[in-house]
Protein backbone atom coordinates (compact mmCIF):
# COMPACT_ATOMS: atom_id res chain seq x y z
CA UNK A 1 0.00 0.00 0.00
CA UNK A 2 1.24 3.48 -0.84
CA UNK A 3 2.49 5.64 2.02
CA UNK A 4 2.82 9.41 1.62
CA UNK A 5 3.73 12.47 3.59
CA UNK A 6 0.86 14.66 4.85
CA UNK A 7 -0.54 16.64 1.93
CA UNK A 8 -0.71 19.96 3.75
CA UNK A 9 3.05 20.05 4.42
CA UNK A 10 3.85 20.48 0.73
CA UNK A 11 1.52 23.24 -0.47
CA UNK A 12 3.29 26.56 -1.09
CA UNK A 13 1.83 29.89 -0.07
CA UNK A 14 0.02 31.80 -2.83
CA UNK A 15 2.97 34.17 -3.12
CA UNK A 16 5.44 31.31 -3.52
CA UNK A 17 3.10 29.56 -5.95
CA UNK A 18 3.15 32.68 -8.12
CA UNK A 19 6.94 32.79 -7.96
CA UNK A 20 7.28 29.15 -9.01
CA UNK A 21 4.61 29.45 -11.71
CA UNK A 22 6.41 32.41 -13.27
CA UNK A 23 9.76 30.61 -13.13
CA UNK A 24 8.24 27.59 -14.90
CA UNK A 25 6.56 29.76 -17.53
CA UNK A 26 9.71 31.76 -18.27
CA UNK A 27 11.75 28.56 -18.53
CA UNK A 28 9.23 27.10 -20.97
CA UNK A 29 9.16 30.22 -23.15
CA UNK A 30 12.93 30.73 -23.14
CA UNK A 31 14.18 27.16 -23.54
CA UNK A 32 11.34 24.91 -24.70
CA UNK A 33 9.45 27.03 -27.21
CA UNK A 34 12.32 27.65 -29.68
CA UNK A 35 12.96 23.89 -29.84
CA UNK A 36 9.29 23.22 -30.57
CA UNK A 37 9.18 25.95 -33.23
CA UNK A 38 12.09 24.28 -35.00
CA UNK A 39 10.39 20.86 -34.78
CA UNK A 40 7.09 22.15 -36.16
CA UNK A 41 8.62 24.31 -38.90
CA UNK A 42 7.14 27.65 -37.84
CA UNK A 43 9.42 30.66 -37.68
CA UNK A 44 6.61 32.92 -36.36
CA UNK A 45 3.72 32.22 -33.99
CA UNK A 46 1.06 34.88 -33.52
CA UNK A 47 -1.33 34.61 -30.56
CA UNK A 48 -4.18 37.12 -30.24
CA UNK A 49 -6.72 37.15 -27.44
CA UNK A 50 -9.29 39.46 -25.91
CA UNK A 51 -9.85 40.02 -22.19
CA UNK A 52 -12.29 37.44 -20.73
CA UNK A 53 -12.29 35.42 -23.94
CA UNK A 54 -8.79 34.06 -23.62
CA UNK A 55 -7.09 31.67 -26.00
CA UNK A 56 -6.22 28.53 -23.93
CA UNK A 57 -2.62 28.83 -25.11
CA UNK A 58 -2.35 32.46 -24.05
CA UNK A 59 -3.51 31.60 -20.53
CA UNK A 60 -0.52 29.27 -20.14
CA UNK A 61 1.87 32.11 -20.99
CA UNK A 62 0.54 34.90 -18.79
CA UNK A 63 2.26 35.90 -15.53
CA UNK A 64 0.75 34.39 -12.40
CA UNK A 65 -0.60 37.79 -11.35
CA UNK A 66 -2.50 38.20 -14.62
CA UNK A 67 -5.84 36.48 -14.16
CA UNK A 68 -6.90 37.36 -17.70
CA UNK A 69 -5.65 39.01 -20.85
CA UNK A 70 -5.65 42.83 -20.91
CA UNK A 71 -7.83 44.45 -23.55
CA UNK A 72 -6.57 42.82 -26.76
CA UNK A 73 -3.32 41.01 -26.01
CA UNK A 74 -1.08 40.11 -28.95
CA UNK A 75 2.02 37.93 -28.61
CA UNK A 76 4.54 37.24 -31.36
CA UNK A 77 7.31 34.64 -31.20
CA UNK A 78 9.92 34.68 -33.97
CA UNK A 79 12.85 32.33 -34.50
CA UNK A 80 15.59 32.38 -37.13
CA UNK A 81 18.18 29.75 -36.28
CA UNK A 82 20.61 30.71 -39.06
CA UNK A 83 20.81 34.27 -37.72
CA UNK A 84 20.65 33.28 -34.06
CA UNK A 85 17.46 35.28 -33.53
CA UNK A 86 14.71 34.39 -31.07
CA UNK A 87 12.28 37.19 -30.26
CA UNK A 88 9.41 37.23 -27.73
CA UNK A 89 7.27 40.28 -28.31
CA UNK A 90 4.05 41.71 -26.93
CA UNK A 91 2.17 44.21 -29.05
CA UNK A 92 0.96 45.83 -25.85
CA UNK A 93 1.45 48.84 -23.64
CA UNK A 94 3.49 46.84 -21.11
CA UNK A 95 5.63 43.75 -20.78
CA UNK A 96 3.92 40.40 -20.37
CA UNK A 97 5.94 39.06 -17.47
CA UNK A 98 9.72 39.30 -17.38
CA UNK A 99 10.43 37.57 -20.67
CA UNK A 100 7.94 38.96 -23.25
CA UNK A 101 8.77 42.61 -23.93
CA UNK A 102 6.34 45.34 -24.90
CA UNK A 103 6.96 46.20 -28.57
CA UNK A 104 4.26 48.67 -29.53
CA UNK A 105 5.40 52.13 -30.52
CA UNK A 106 2.07 53.87 -29.97
CA UNK A 107 3.25 57.18 -31.37
CA UNK A 108 4.31 55.60 -34.64
CA UNK A 109 1.43 53.08 -34.77
CA UNK A 110 -1.67 54.33 -32.95
CA UNK A 111 -3.54 51.29 -34.32
CA UNK A 112 -2.45 48.09 -32.53
CA UNK A 113 -3.02 46.00 -35.67
CA UNK A 114 -0.71 48.25 -37.68
CA UNK A 115 1.98 47.65 -35.04
CA UNK A 116 1.53 43.89 -35.41
CA UNK A 117 1.78 44.04 -39.21
CA UNK A 118 4.93 46.17 -38.93
CA UNK A 119 6.59 43.42 -36.90
CA UNK A 120 5.53 40.80 -39.44
CA UNK A 121 7.07 42.88 -42.23
CA UNK A 122 10.24 43.45 -40.21
CA UNK A 123 10.95 39.76 -39.68
CA UNK A 124 9.53 38.47 -43.00
CA UNK A 125 8.54 34.99 -41.74
CA UNK A 126 8.13 32.03 -44.09
CA UNK A 127 5.59 30.10 -41.95
CA UNK A 128 3.21 31.99 -39.66
CA UNK A 129 1.32 29.86 -37.15
CA UNK A 130 -2.09 30.88 -35.80
CA UNK A 131 -4.25 28.99 -33.32
CA UNK A 132 -6.93 27.32 -35.40
CA UNK A 133 -7.48 23.58 -35.12
CA UNK A 134 -10.12 21.01 -36.04
CA UNK A 135 -8.91 18.32 -33.64
CA UNK A 136 -8.05 20.24 -30.45
CA UNK A 137 -10.09 22.91 -28.71
CA UNK A 138 -6.90 23.81 -26.83
CA UNK A 139 -5.31 24.89 -30.14
CA UNK A 140 -8.38 26.61 -31.60
CA UNK A 141 -8.28 29.80 -29.59
CA UNK A 142 -8.14 32.43 -32.34
CA UNK A 143 -11.67 33.83 -32.53
CA UNK A 144 -13.36 34.56 -35.84
CA UNK A 145 -13.25 38.33 -35.33
CA UNK A 146 -9.50 38.38 -34.81
CA UNK A 147 -8.89 36.00 -37.71
CA UNK A 148 -10.81 38.31 -40.03
CA UNK A 149 -8.92 41.35 -38.75
CA UNK A 150 -5.55 39.64 -39.17
CA UNK A 151 -6.25 38.51 -42.72
CA UNK A 152 -7.62 41.93 -43.68
CA UNK A 153 -4.52 43.69 -42.37
CA UNK A 154 -1.86 41.27 -43.66
CA UNK A 155 -0.25 42.20 -46.96
CA UNK A 156 -1.09 39.82 -49.80
CA UNK A 157 2.42 38.34 -49.91
CA UNK A 158 2.09 37.05 -46.31
CA UNK A 159 -1.39 35.56 -46.49
CA UNK A 160 -0.16 32.33 -48.05
CA UNK A 161 2.30 31.89 -45.18
CA UNK A 162 -0.45 31.69 -42.54
CA UNK A 163 -1.06 28.09 -41.40
CA UNK A 164 -2.88 26.36 -38.53
CA UNK A 165 -0.39 26.02 -35.66
CA UNK A 166 -1.96 22.83 -34.27
CA UNK A 167 1.31 20.91 -34.25
CA UNK A 168 3.17 23.69 -32.44
CA UNK A 169 0.31 24.47 -30.06
CA UNK A 170 -0.17 20.83 -29.02
CA UNK A 171 3.59 20.39 -28.61
CA UNK A 172 3.69 23.47 -26.37
CA UNK A 173 0.89 22.13 -24.19
CA UNK A 174 1.95 18.50 -23.97
CA UNK A 175 5.70 18.81 -23.40
CA UNK A 176 6.82 18.78 -19.77
CA UNK A 177 10.10 20.40 -18.77
CA UNK A 178 12.52 19.11 -16.12
CA UNK A 179 11.51 22.01 -13.85
CA UNK A 180 7.83 21.11 -14.14
CA UNK A 181 8.52 17.47 -13.35
CA UNK A 182 10.28 18.46 -10.11
CA UNK A 183 6.94 19.77 -8.88
CA UNK A 184 4.69 17.18 -10.53
CA UNK A 185 5.80 14.47 -8.11
CA UNK A 186 4.69 16.65 -5.20
CA UNK A 187 1.39 17.42 -6.90
CA UNK A 188 0.50 13.77 -7.45
CA UNK A 189 1.69 12.94 -3.94
CA UNK A 190 -0.69 15.56 -2.55
CA UNK A 191 -3.58 14.04 -4.50
CA UNK A 192 -2.73 10.53 -3.28
CA UNK A 193 -2.57 11.78 0.29
CA UNK A 194 -5.98 13.43 0.06
CA UNK A 195 -7.55 10.23 -1.28
CA UNK A 196 -5.99 8.07 1.43
CA UNK A 197 -7.25 10.38 4.14
CA UNK A 198 -10.74 10.60 2.65
CA UNK A 199 -10.97 6.85 2.20
CA UNK A 200 -10.40 6.14 5.89
CA UNK A 201 -12.29 5.86 9.16
CA UNK A 202 -11.36 9.47 9.84
CA UNK A 203 -13.97 10.50 7.28
CA UNK A 204 -16.25 7.47 6.77
CA UNK A 205 -18.51 5.89 9.38
CA UNK A 206 -20.42 2.94 7.90
CA UNK A 207 -24.18 3.27 8.04
CA UNK A 208 -23.96 7.05 8.50
CA UNK A 209 -21.62 8.62 5.95
CA UNK A 210 -22.94 9.01 2.41
CA UNK A 211 -21.02 9.11 -0.83
CA UNK A 212 -21.96 12.77 -1.20
CA UNK A 213 -20.58 13.48 2.29
CA UNK A 214 -17.23 12.11 1.11
CA UNK A 215 -17.41 14.08 -2.16
CA UNK A 216 -17.81 17.34 -0.27
CA UNK A 217 -15.17 16.36 2.29
CA UNK A 218 -12.75 15.98 -0.62
CA UNK A 219 -13.79 19.32 -2.14
CA UNK A 220 -13.46 21.12 1.21
CA UNK A 221 -10.11 19.47 2.00
CA UNK A 222 -8.72 20.52 -1.36
CA UNK A 223 -9.89 24.09 -0.89
CA UNK A 224 -8.60 24.25 2.70
CA UNK A 225 -5.15 23.26 1.45
CA UNK A 226 -5.14 26.28 -0.86
CA UNK A 227 -5.71 24.16 -3.98
CA UNK A 228 -8.52 23.88 -6.51
CA UNK A 229 -10.23 21.19 -8.55
CA UNK A 230 -10.67 21.20 -12.32
CA UNK A 231 -13.78 18.99 -12.14
CA UNK A 232 -16.27 18.01 -9.47
CA UNK A 233 -15.05 15.03 -7.46
CA UNK A 234 -17.08 11.82 -7.64
CA UNK A 235 -17.48 8.94 -5.17
CA UNK A 236 -19.50 5.81 -6.00
CA UNK A 237 -20.03 2.32 -4.58
CA UNK A 238 -20.32 -1.18 -5.92
CA UNK A 239 -21.89 -3.77 -3.67
CA UNK A 240 -23.68 -7.09 -3.57
CA UNK A 241 -26.92 -5.92 -5.17
CA UNK A 242 -28.54 -6.01 -8.60
CA UNK A 243 -27.20 -2.65 -9.82
CA UNK A 244 -24.70 -2.63 -12.66
CA UNK A 245 -21.71 -0.28 -12.40
CA UNK A 246 -21.31 1.31 -15.80
CA UNK A 247 -19.55 4.52 -16.82
CA UNK A 248 -22.65 6.67 -16.71
CA UNK A 249 -23.63 5.39 -13.27
CA UNK A 250 -20.18 6.27 -11.99
CA UNK A 251 -20.02 9.76 -13.41
CA UNK A 252 -23.56 11.10 -13.83
CA UNK A 253 -26.33 8.74 -12.74
CA UNK A 254 -24.99 7.66 -9.36
CA UNK A 255 -27.13 8.13 -6.22
CA UNK A 256 -25.86 11.26 -4.47
CA UNK A 257 -26.80 10.24 -0.94
CA UNK A 258 -25.88 6.57 -1.09
CA UNK A 259 -25.13 5.51 2.50
CA UNK A 260 -21.83 3.65 2.70
CA UNK A 261 -22.17 0.18 4.25
CA UNK A 262 -19.80 -2.58 5.33
CA UNK A 263 -18.92 -4.73 2.33
CA UNK A 264 -18.98 -1.80 -0.11
CA UNK A 265 -16.30 -1.29 -2.74
CA UNK A 266 -15.71 2.47 -3.03
CA UNK A 267 -14.41 4.38 -6.03
CA UNK A 268 -13.33 8.02 -6.33
CA UNK A 269 -12.26 10.31 -9.14
CA UNK A 270 -10.27 13.40 -8.12
CA UNK A 271 -8.24 15.99 -10.01
CA UNK A 272 -6.51 19.01 -8.52
CA UNK A 273 -4.77 22.04 -10.02
CA UNK A 274 -1.53 23.42 -8.63
CA UNK A 275 1.17 25.55 -10.27
CA UNK A 276 -0.92 25.38 -13.47
CA UNK A 277 -0.44 21.59 -13.57
CA UNK A 278 -3.24 19.08 -13.10
CA UNK A 279 -3.75 15.61 -11.67
CA UNK A 280 -6.46 13.07 -12.47
CA UNK A 281 -6.65 10.01 -10.23
CA UNK A 282 -9.15 7.20 -9.56
CA UNK A 283 -8.62 4.73 -6.75
CA UNK A 284 -10.59 2.17 -4.71
CA UNK A 285 -11.27 1.33 -1.07
CA UNK A 286 -13.15 -1.52 0.58
CA UNK A 287 -15.32 -1.18 3.69
CA UNK A 288 -14.56 -4.23 5.83
CA UNK A 289 -17.37 -6.40 7.11
CA UNK A 290 -17.25 -7.39 10.80
CA UNK A 291 -14.55 -10.03 11.20
CA UNK A 292 -12.86 -9.28 7.86
CA UNK A 293 -9.21 -8.27 7.75
CA UNK A 294 -8.94 -7.91 3.98
CA UNK A 295 -11.11 -7.53 0.92
CA UNK A 296 -12.61 -10.72 -0.56
CA UNK A 297 -10.20 -12.69 -2.71
CA UNK A 298 -12.28 -12.26 -5.87
CA UNK A 299 -12.16 -8.46 -5.52
CA UNK A 300 -8.43 -8.50 -4.86
CA UNK A 301 -7.98 -10.71 -7.91
CA UNK A 302 -10.04 -8.27 -9.97
CA UNK A 303 -7.84 -5.41 -8.80
CA UNK A 304 -4.66 -7.29 -9.70
CA UNK A 305 -6.00 -7.93 -13.21
CA UNK A 306 -6.64 -4.23 -13.70
CA UNK A 307 -3.08 -3.48 -12.55
CA UNK A 308 -2.04 -5.92 -15.26
CA UNK A 309 -4.09 -3.96 -17.78
CA UNK A 310 -2.16 -0.84 -16.79
CA UNK A 311 1.08 -2.70 -17.52
CA UNK A 312 -0.21 -3.83 -20.91
CA UNK A 313 -1.13 -0.29 -21.89
CA UNK A 314 2.06 1.42 -20.75
CA UNK A 315 4.11 -1.38 -22.29
CA UNK A 316 2.75 -0.27 -25.65
CA UNK A 317 3.99 3.30 -25.18
CA UNK A 318 6.44 3.54 -28.08
CA UNK A 319 7.56 6.90 -29.45
CA UNK A 320 5.92 7.66 -32.77
CA UNK A 321 2.95 5.36 -32.32
CA UNK A 322 -0.39 7.10 -32.54
CA UNK A 323 -2.95 6.99 -29.77
CA UNK A 324 -5.14 4.74 -31.91
CA UNK A 325 -2.26 2.33 -32.55
CA UNK A 326 -1.48 2.12 -28.83
CA UNK A 327 -5.16 1.53 -28.07
CA UNK A 328 -5.57 -1.23 -30.63
CA UNK A 329 -2.39 -3.06 -29.58
CA UNK A 330 -3.33 -2.85 -25.88
CA UNK A 331 -6.91 -4.06 -26.33
CA UNK A 332 -5.75 -6.97 -28.46
CA UNK A 333 -3.17 -7.99 -25.87
CA UNK A 334 -5.69 -7.65 -23.03
CA UNK A 335 -8.20 -9.81 -24.89
CA UNK A 336 -5.56 -12.46 -25.44
CA UNK A 337 -4.94 -12.50 -21.67
CA UNK A 338 -8.65 -12.82 -20.88
CA UNK A 339 -9.11 -9.27 -19.57
CA UNK A 340 -12.40 -7.51 -20.39
CA UNK A 341 -10.80 -4.11 -20.94
CA UNK A 342 -11.91 -0.58 -21.66
CA UNK A 343 -9.19 2.06 -22.18
CA UNK A 344 -9.73 5.82 -22.25
CA UNK A 345 -6.35 7.34 -21.44
CA UNK A 346 -5.57 10.99 -22.11
CA UNK A 347 -2.65 13.44 -21.99
CA UNK A 348 -2.22 15.46 -18.79
CA UNK A 349 -0.49 18.70 -17.90
CA UNK A 350 -1.58 22.30 -18.32
CA UNK A 351 -5.11 20.95 -18.73
CA UNK A 352 -6.73 17.92 -17.13
CA UNK A 353 -8.04 16.52 -20.40
CA UNK A 354 -5.00 17.82 -22.20
CA UNK A 355 -3.72 18.06 -25.77
CA UNK A 356 -1.78 15.17 -27.27
CA UNK A 357 -2.55 11.61 -28.37
CA UNK A 358 -5.98 10.44 -27.20
CA UNK A 359 -5.78 6.72 -26.38
CA UNK A 360 -9.43 5.70 -26.60
CA UNK A 361 -12.60 7.14 -25.11
CA UNK A 362 -15.02 5.09 -23.04
CA UNK A 363 -17.56 5.21 -25.87
CA UNK A 364 -14.98 5.01 -28.71
CA UNK A 365 -13.02 1.81 -28.20
CA UNK A 366 -12.44 1.45 -31.93
CA UNK A 367 -10.26 4.57 -31.99
CA UNK A 368 -10.70 8.33 -31.97
CA UNK A 369 -10.40 10.20 -35.29
CA UNK A 370 -8.18 13.28 -35.20
CA UNK A 371 -6.67 13.43 -31.72
CA UNK A 372 -6.25 9.64 -31.71
CA UNK A 373 -4.10 9.89 -34.83
CA UNK A 374 -1.59 12.15 -33.09
CA UNK A 375 1.75 10.42 -32.31
CA UNK A 376 3.39 9.83 -28.95
CA UNK A 377 6.26 12.23 -28.22
CA UNK A 378 8.90 12.27 -25.50
CA UNK A 379 8.66 14.30 -22.28
CA UNK A 380 4.88 14.00 -22.05
CA UNK A 381 2.52 13.13 -19.19
CA UNK A 382 -0.60 10.97 -19.22
CA UNK A 383 -3.51 9.99 -17.08
CA UNK A 384 -3.57 6.20 -17.41
CA UNK A 385 -7.35 5.81 -17.26
CA UNK A 386 -9.02 2.45 -17.86
CA UNK A 387 -11.17 -0.27 -16.36
CA UNK A 388 -11.67 -4.00 -16.51
CA UNK A 389 -14.83 -5.97 -15.77
CA UNK A 390 -14.61 -9.05 -13.54
CA UNK A 391 -17.09 -11.61 -12.26
CA UNK A 392 -17.53 -11.71 -8.47
CA UNK A 393 -19.11 -15.11 -7.68
CA UNK A 394 -20.26 -14.21 -4.15
CA UNK A 395 -22.01 -11.10 -5.49
CA UNK A 396 -23.41 -13.00 -8.49
CA UNK A 397 -22.48 -10.17 -10.85
CA UNK A 398 -19.60 -8.39 -12.53
CA UNK A 399 -17.82 -5.35 -11.14
CA UNK A 400 -15.55 -2.80 -12.76
CA UNK A 401 -12.20 -1.86 -11.28
CA UNK A 402 -11.76 1.67 -12.59
CA UNK A 403 -8.23 2.98 -12.13
CA UNK A 404 -6.55 6.19 -13.14
CA UNK A 405 -2.97 7.09 -12.29
CA UNK A 406 -0.65 9.80 -13.59
CA UNK A 407 2.56 8.96 -15.40
CA UNK A 408 5.39 10.31 -17.55
CA UNK A 409 6.94 9.10 -20.82
CA UNK A 410 10.55 10.16 -21.42
CA UNK A 411 10.72 8.88 -25.00
CA UNK A 412 11.97 5.42 -24.08
CA UNK A 413 10.37 4.46 -20.79
CA UNK A 414 7.14 5.10 -18.93
CA UNK A 415 7.01 5.66 -15.18
CA UNK A 416 4.29 6.58 -12.71
CA UNK A 417 4.97 10.05 -11.39
CA UNK A 418 4.30 9.11 -7.76
CA UNK A 419 3.59 5.40 -7.92
CA UNK A 420 0.17 3.80 -8.34
CA UNK A 421 -2.33 1.97 -6.18
CA UNK A 422 -1.36 -1.71 -5.98
CA UNK A 423 -3.72 -2.76 -3.18
CA UNK A 424 -7.26 -1.74 -2.31
CA UNK A 425 -7.39 0.64 0.67
CA UNK A 426 -9.17 -0.87 3.68
CA UNK A 427 -11.61 0.95 5.93
CA UNK A 428 -10.83 0.84 8.77
CA UNK A 429 -7.11 0.48 8.28
CA UNK A 430 -5.55 -2.61 9.79
CA UNK A 431 -3.96 -1.58 13.07
CA UNK A 432 -0.78 -3.39 14.06
CA UNK A 433 -0.36 -4.18 17.74
CA UNK A 434 -4.12 -4.46 18.39
CA UNK A 435 -5.20 -7.93 19.53
CA UNK A 436 -8.22 -9.54 21.16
Amino acid sequence: MLVHFPAHSQVLSLRDQARVTDAITEDRINTLLPVLMERSGFDMWIIISREYNEDPILKTMLPATWLSARRTTMLVFYRNASKGIYEKLAIARYNVGETIKASWDMEKYPDQWDALIAIVKQYDPKQIGINISQDYGHADGLVHTHYDMLMQKLPVNFKGSVKPAQQLAVAWLETRTPLEMQYYTQLVNITHGIIQEGFSEKVITPGITTTDDVVWWFRQKIRDLGLDTWFHTSVAVQRSDSANFEHLRSFSNRPKDDVIRPGDLLHCDIGITYLRLNTDIQEHAYMLLPGETEAPFSIRQAFAKTNRLQDILTGNFIKGRTGNEILQASLQQAKAEGIAASIYTHPLGLHGHAAGPTIGMWDQQGGVPGSGDYPLYEHTAYSIELNAAHDIPEWKKSIRIMLEEDGYFDGKNFRYINGRQREIFLIPRNQQGIAE
